[in-house]
């Protein structure tokens, strides 16, 4: 399938021969500044075998300032993890960790959980 037509949304035939496909445009959303966001912190073991992750929520910006942010957090912690879907995932249980580093990059952060 062209790439056009995969852009199409919701639309699956039109008699009208003035009819224009609206195609929504993906807007990146600025990153906000450290100061001005809330991450929550938590540990997560649902649908992973029943290994724990700590999870990061809440980061507003474009994905790349999230990858960022999580190659520092688990180069920092010394393991795996990945970011995407505006979350970041930290193997293990570094929780504690994880809140400190935040927290002196700028970010205020909160315990979400336990």
């Amino acid at each position: 399938m062209s790439k056009n037509k995969k852009e199409r949304i919701n639309i699956v035939y039109s008699t009208n021969p003035n009819f224009s496909y609206d195609q929504e445009e993906e807007s990146d959303q600025e990153t906000l500044s450290a100061h001005l966001q809330t991450l929550y912190v938590s540990l997560d073991k649902k649908q992973r075998g029943g290994k724990e992750v700590t999870l990061v929520e809440g980061f507003i910006g474009t994905d790349d300032d999230l990858k960022e942010l999580g190659k520092l957090l688990k180069s920092k912690c010394g393991v795996g993890g990945t970011a995407k879907d505006g979350e970041i995932i930290v193997q293990g249980n570094f929780r504690d960790k994880v809140m400190e580093l935040l927290q002196k990059e700028g970010y205020k952060v909160k315990r979400k959980g336990g």
